[in-house]
């Protein structure tokens, strides 16, 4: 599970990307244009924080990526894709996921009627390595995940909503990615268990090389594990930086942190254009 440089583009980053996604739009049921020229990048190697309201377009940003909008009448009509030095755009999420590039998805997405162990093998079914290679990774989840090897034999439909996205995660390490999509992991979790799943995010990330882009509403925790950040609004990059930089930002504390600075208005008393003008300007 290592991550390897393959675009010859320079990203924001510093680093060379491993994904870069170049100027794309994207519209649902051949009318619904929801992402509107959207470019972000991706280190190999690297945590890169996606970040935006309910709505914003982070979750279709990444079925762009990964190649589920079809299965939801959505398409990417504009832009590129490139994923470890080629374009993705035309590829099927399983040839994708081939090429070491997985989506988990928000809600976590589990096999309620199948055990904790079972669904984590299922993550490997693109895989042609052979059965000690898979034994060998999932003992290798376990190692990150301790508390799935004591529930490995429990229905995944009957843990915790933090096992659960354990076991998505789990789940998605068994393809041995090089890049994971990881969208809202905080989501319904209590904030011990989120920092403990970015905890083992930020572990995955140095130790296994897997870059990891990351869609979130929290900002808070999203930037503390970061690298670099995309601020999304309306189908927009309306913002971006090193994550140390957007936590210092007044705007991004107001709006995305809840911190604001001494005479500035709060969010509540901010119409949404008078906001959108401010990131603009």
């Amino acid at each position: 599970m290592t991550s390897k440089a393959g675009s010859d583009l320079e990203p924001k980053n510093a680093q060379a990307p491993i994904l870069s996604v170049n100027n794309i739009e994207v519209i649902y049921d051949h009318v619904i244009l929801v992402l509107k020229g959207v470019s972000l990048s991706v280190p190999a190697g690297g945590i890169t924080a996606l970040l935006g309201a309910n709505g914003a377009g982070k979750t279709t940003t990444l079925k762009a990526i990964s190649n589920l909008l079809l299965a939801e009448r959505g398409e990417v009509t504009k832009g590129t894709i490139v994923f470890d030095g080629d374009q993705v755009q035309a590829l099927s999420p399983n040839q994708l996921v081939r090429r070491g590039c997985i989506q988990v998805m928000e809600g976590r997405h589990c096999f309620g009627h199948l055990t904790v162990e079972d669904n984590l093998l299922s993550g490997a079914f693109t895989r042609r390595d052979g059965k000690a290679a898979v034994r060998a990774d999932l003992d290798l989840v376990y190692e990150y995940f301790p508390r799935l090897k004591v529930r490995r034999t429990s229905q995944a439909g009957y843990t915790s909503g933090g096992e659960q996205q354990m076991v998505a995660i789990g789940r998605a390490l068994m393809s041995r990615p090089k890049m994971i999509l990881l969208d809202e992991p905080s989501m319904g979790l209590a904030p011990q268990l989120v920092e403990e799943i970015f905890e083992i995010v930020r572990k995955l990330n140095e130790e296994q090389g897997v870059s990891f882009l990351l869609a979130e509403q929290n900002a808070g925790v999203a930037l503390r594990y970061a690298k670099y950040g995309y601020i999304l609004e309306s189908g927009r990059v309306v913002l971006d930086g090193e994550a140390r930089a957007l936590r210092e930002n007044e705007d991004v504390k107001e709006f995305y942190l809840g911190v604001g600075g001494e005479g500035r208005k709060s969010f509540r008393d901010v119409k949404h254009y008078k906001r959108r003008k401010r990131w603009l300007a």
